[in-house]
C-alpha cells in the first residue's frame, strides 16, 4: 500500500514556471513506478509523464521539452518541473504509483488527491 500527497499547485500565467512535488509513504518506495496523470473539465485523464525505478522516463507528446520528472527515493518524492505553461496545461494533477512491472503507460494503482493547476493567458 502506498499513500500519496501532491502539492505545489497553483494559478499562474502562460509562459511562467510550476513544480508539482509528490511525497509517498512506504518503504518500498524505489520499487514503484510514479507518473502524473492530468485531467482537465470535461476531458479524459492524461498521462503526462512517468518515471520507473530505473529511472527512465516517459511524457506526453504534449509536454515533451517543457516538462521534467524526477525522483529522490532518499526523500520518498518525485516532482514535476513544467516550465512554459500554456492555458491548455491547466488541469488538476494527480500523482500515481504501482509496482515498476512493464511499460510506463500500464494501469497504476495507488493515486493521489491532486492539485490543481491553472495557468491563466
Amino acid at each position: 500500500q502506498v499513500q500519496l500527497v501532491e502539492s505545489g499547485g497553483g494559478l499562474v500565467r502562460t509562459g511562467d514556471s510550476l513544480r508539482l512535488s509528490c511525497a509517498a509513504s512506504g518503504r518500498t518506495f524505489s520499487s514503484y513506478a510514479i507518473a502524473w496523470f492530468r485531467q482537465a473539465p470535461g476531458k479524459e485523464r492524461e498521462l503526462v509523464a512517468a518515471i520507473s525505478s530505473a529511472f527512465n522516463r516517459y511524457y506526453a507528446d504534449s509536454v515533451t521539452g517543457r516538462f521534467t520528472i524526477s525522483r529522490d527515493n532518499a526523500k520518498n518524492t518525485v516532482s514535476l518541473q513544467m516550465n512554459s505553461l500554456k492555458p491548455e496545461d491547466t488541469a488538476v494533477y494527480s500523482c500515481a504509483a504501482r509496482l515498476d512491472i512493464g511499460p510506463l503507460t500500464r494501469p497504476y494503482a495507488f493515486w493521489g488527491q491532486g492539485a490543481q493547476v491553472t495557468v491563466s493567458s
